[in-house]
């Protein structure tokens, strides 16, 4: 196994972390992180600390796969496999914490879904979809609007700009639009046979 395969299979080992930090609430913490009017857990400090991380390392392998010709099919297999591990986990967390709308989990999860079947229809045909411009920006946002969320909109509360709304909103509308995009892009796959 290549260090790039080590370093995605170290992001699907922090989800775990990431979810305890979350949702069990240990007695030992001590009172949340007070600045000025912002009030934030150490819990949630620490989940997007590792949420971070975790996410960081998606650049990281994938840079280091390409650039030292290590690319391998387990590679193939296991990075989008842990990128969608880590996003859902994240976002059925914070639904459940009550920091998410469910539909708006539901309509970014689902989108996941559709690509990755996207994908395998691709793989059947011989053909590889290839990540667009449209799909990075919709990770780059996603990740930015949960790591607010987490943070409880930290540094833009002092500020009173509800950013944490704007970038859940703007991840919605970017993941819906970037999947109609796949789908219109690569439509000749979806052969609909005649009855």
């Amino acid at each position: 196994m290549n260090l790039p395969n080590r370093i995605t299979l170290a992001r699907i080992c922090l989800i775990p972390f990431l979810m305890v930090f979350l949702l069990v609430d240990f007695p030992f913490y001590p009172e949340p992180l007070q600045l000025g009017s912002l009030s934030l857990p150490y819990n949630q400090l620490i989940a997007a600390v590792i949420f971070i991380i975790a996410a960081s390392t998606d650049g990281i392998d994938g840079y280091l796969a390409r650039k030292n010709n290590m690319v391998t099919n387990l590679g193939k297999l296991l990075d989008p496999l842990a990128d969608k591990l880590l996003v859902t986990a994240v976002l059925i967390s914070l639904v459940e914490m009550g920091k998410l709308d469910s539909w708006i989990a539901v309509v970014i999860i689902s989108r996941e879904f559709a690509v990755t079947g996207l994908r395998q229809i691709a793989l059947l045909d011989g053909s590889v979809v290839a990540a667009s411009a449209w799909g990075k920006l919709k990770t780059v946002v996603q990740i930015v609007a949960i790591v607010l969320l987490l943070l409880n909109n930290f540094p833009f509360s002092f500020t009173g700009i509800h950013m944490d709304v704007i970038a859940v909103w703007a991840a919605a509308i970017i993941t819906i639009w970037s999947g109609i995009d796949y789908f219109i892009k690569n439509k000749d796959l979806l052969h609909l046979s005649k009855a």
